[in-house]
Formats: structure tokens, C-alpha cells, sequence
């Protein structure tokens, strides 16, 4: 294989591979852990998390509104709350994302209406005064949002997740092997990209054909397109027939250690994984250790098809 790797591993002895694959592969998992335990203590990721915070988690029929009218929306906000909170200007001559909004106002406590509603309806409760019912939600109304990418102002802060280093041709290697581990792979120029602030989907094919259809956006840095081909590889491989969203943040991290791992491997610096992991699994990052023997047979097999590839 002609990237550069760590001088210190080769696992080219066949007799003890195995086992050096997997203490190595364990020993990187545990540092990889402890990259994840000083990232969440971060000034950087703390401040991240903050902004973080002020952001709405919309519904899902929102979501569904919002990517219909916006399709490469990643953070939206109302006009108002750009301004305040994010200290942000929707430009000039943007359109509004329509989301419906909740109504929450004064309402009776028998037929659940507001107080004007209330009067025109045949609910005779009158037990308390409307001043004194409490409050709840009583309908929704059409409101505006806007993406991040239409406004302007003090950017927000960001976590550097990309790998870097001297990918040399790691990246023609991992399009060849797409046919070894049964993934269609397509690299899509930016200004063709359709999926937002993706770096890369795992997705079905077709409904005719069930194969695995990776697509990474291309971009300069090819270390980062290399570590995003193996994260969406280890997602063809690892969770391609999985249809349960509470798995999601697992998902994402048994991905992104299998990218630190090959990419480690492969002479990457992958250290930004502990930032990404961070993000998706703030609360317990020993969960990469909880996924060790899935990472590590992902790892290795990716490791195996490049090597035979070599």
C-alpha cells in the first residue's frame, strides 16, 4: 500500500496479525476515548455546545417543511432570534422557510380551546375566570425561519473534525474497492451536492437494486474525503439494514471510530474524530468501548480489502 502508515504497524506478519490487529486496533479505541473525554472538556466544545443550545430541535413535520423549501438546511432560526441571540442579519432579498409555530395561550380546561374560541364554542365551563386557567397549546400558525446560510454576522462556532495529512492515493484505492464490499461509490462535485452540510449519505440504490450507494461531496482536502469514504463504508457494512433512529448517535459513533481507526492506519490525522464523537455522544463516550469487537471487525476488514488492493 503506497500511503503512508504508522512506521510502527504493518500487521505484514502472518502468524501474530491477528492478534496485533486486534491490541492495536484496542489501543487506538482507548485513546481514541480519551481524545473524546478532552474534547467535551474544551473550552472550544463547550462554547459549541452553547450555541448549540439555543438552536430549536423541531418536529418532524417541520423538518420535513423545512428540507422541502430549503434542502441544504442545517440550522434555522426565526429573523428575530438570529438578530438577539446569534448576533446575526437574515440578507437582504432572502426568502422565508415556513414552519408551523405553536400557539400557546390561555386555555379551558374542559374543551382545551383558548379564551376566545371558548366563547363562540357550547363548553359551559365556568369554574375559574379565563385570567385563571393555565396555559397550554391551543393550535399552531404559520411562522418564518431562515437558514444560517442567509444571514450574515459573527459566525458561529464550529468543531474542526477533518482529518488531515497525506492521503497520497488512498482515495483511488477506496473507489476501487467499492466492488470487494459490494458499495456503489460516487464522489459529487460540490456545486452538485444535494444533501446540505453532509460530508457523505449511505443509502439504498434503488428499489430495484438493495446495493449500498455511498456518495462523499468532494472537496480539496483529500485526507478528509478519504476518512468520509470509510466512515459511509463502515455504514454500508455495518448498518445498511438497520431501520431503528434510536441507534442513531451509535451508529454514527461505530462509523466515525472505524474511520479514526483505518484512517489511523492509513497515516492519517484522525484526531478530529474525538470532536465528532463528542458531538454525537457527549454523555458517554465509553460507548465506542461498549462497540469494540463491531469497530474492530469493520476496521479490519477495511484494512484487508486495501491491503489486497495495494
Amino acid at each position: 500500500m503506497s500511503t503512508t502508515r504508522d512506521s510502527s504497524v504493518s500487521f505484514d506478519q502472518t502468524d501474530t496479525r491477528s492478534d496485533e490487529m486486534n491490541s492495536t486496533i484496542e489501543q487506538w479505541i482507548d485513546e481514541l476515548v480519551a481524545g473524546v473525554d478532552d474534547a467535551q472538556a474544551s473550552a472550544e466544545f463547550q462554547e459549541w455546545l452553547d450555541v448549540q443550545s439555543r438552536f430549536h430541535d423541531y418536529s418532524y413535520r417541520n423538518t420535513l417543511l423545512i428540507k422541502r423549501q430549503y434542502p441544504k438546511a442545517t440550522r434555522v432560526a426565526g429573523y428575530r432570534t438570529w438578530q438577539e441571540e446569534f448576533d446575526r442579519h437574515v440578507q437582504e432579498g432572502e426568502s422565508a422557510i415556513w414552519i408551523w409555530a405553536p400557539i400557546i395561550t390561555k386555555q379551558c380546561p374542559e374543551c382545551e380551546n383558548s379564551p376566545s374560541y371558548h366563547e363562540d364554542s357550547d363548553c359551559e365551563y365556568d369554574e375559574k375566570p379565563p385570567e385563571k386557567w393555565s396555559e397550554g397549546l391551543v393550535g399552531f400558525k404559520p411562522a418564518p425561519v431562515f437558514d444560517v446560510s442567509q444571514t450574515e454576522g459573527e459566525p458561529l462556532p464550529d468543531l474542526d473534525t477533518e482529518a488531515t495529512g497525506d492521503a497520497g492515493d488512498l482515495v483511488e484505492q477506496l473507489t476501487a474497492a467499492a466492488d470487494d464490499l459490494g458499495v456503489t461509490v460516487r464522489i459529487v462535485p460540490a456545486e452538485e451536492w444535494t444533501h446540505g452540510e453532509a460530508k457523505g449519505i449511505c443509502e439504498q440504490l434503488s428499489l430495484v437494486d438493495v446495493q449500498p450507494l455511498v456518495e462523499v461531496r468532494d472537496r480539496e482536502n483529500e485526507a478528509d474525503l478519504a476518512r468520509t469514504l470509510i466512515h459511509e463504508y463502515a455504514h454500508a457494512l455495518l448498518h445498511f439494514d438497520v431501520d431503528d433512529n434510536t441507534e442513531r448517535a451509535k451508529r454514527e459513533v461505530e462509523a466515525e471510530a472505524v474511520a479514526y481507526v483505518v484512517g489511523r492506519y492509513c497515516g492519517l490525522d484522525t484526531s478530529g474524530s474525538a470532536f465528532y464523537l463528542a458531538a454525537w455522544e457527549s454523555d458517554d463516550p465509553e460507548v465506542v468501548r461498549d462497540r469494540l469487537d463491531r469497530i474492530s471487525s469493520t476496521a479490519e476488514e477495511l484494512i484487508d480489502v486495501l491491503k489486497d488492493g495495494a
